[in-house]
């Protein structure tokens, strides 16, 4: 549909993509949805706990990307969808599914939107958010042991096994794709600006 915009939001773990996801949500209100591309992890209920601790999570194939591709079509084509739900306690895909309608703006949120072309296609603003790497790991420590129940130890082997050199290999790359570049994520109150007013101006507020 015509008056639905979609708005990519990428950057690396802790970069500070929500921040600005969740000050455009507060700003809108009913008229953004709100898509996660980490909900879209591929389902391993055939592997154990512990098999799933060890799975590259920061590759682009732990992702259903197809299916995410299908559903941002839907919410674009002004129908609803039922996104799946991650729990990140167990490391799984949950059984349960969340029902998400059509906005006039679709925010679509993960370390590698960027990556797959028809993503970056179905997206009408593309914004990369950039942050230093040691600010990254001191907010996913932070957030991956107060709000998914990870130990220390395990955020920090994960980010040196795998999220650093994926991040190197394939998340930082895909900034040449982006409208916008947003140094400090949603602290950076000169970009936000921008981005509002352009949301602003869409929806003829």
């Amino acid at each position: 549909m015509d008056d639905i915009i979609v708005i990519g939001i990428a950057g690396g773990t802790g970069s500070g993509k929500t921040t600005i996801t969740q000050t455009l949500r507060e700003h809108f209100g009913n008229d953004v949805s709100v898509i996660y591309h980490d909900n879209y992890y591929k389902a391993h209920h055939d592997l154990s706990y512990e098999e799933r601790t060890r799975l590259n999570y920061d590759h682009p194939n732990a992702f259903d990307t197809d299916l995410l591709v299908s559903d941002l079509t839907k919410l674009k084509n002004g129908e609803p969808i039922e996104c799946p739900v991650y729990d990140y306690t167990i490391h799984d895909r949950s059984n349960t599914t969340m029902t998400i309608q059509p906005a006039k703006v679709i925010i679509v949120e993960g370390i590698l939107i960027f990556y797959d072309k028809r993503i970056r296609d179905l997206c009408d603003i593309k914004l990369y958010v950039d942050a230093d790497a040691d600010v990254r790991i001191l907010r996913r420590i932070k957030r991956d042991v107060k709000e998914r129940g990870r130990s220390l130890d395990s955020v920090i082997d994960q980010y040196l096994a795998t999220v650093k050199p994926m991040h190197e290999a394939f998340v930082e790359p895909t900034k040449k794709f982006a409208d916008i570049i947003i140094p400090e994520g949603g602290q950076n109150r000169v970009a936000m600006e921008m981005v509002i007013n352009r949301v602003q101006s869409h929806l003829g507020k």
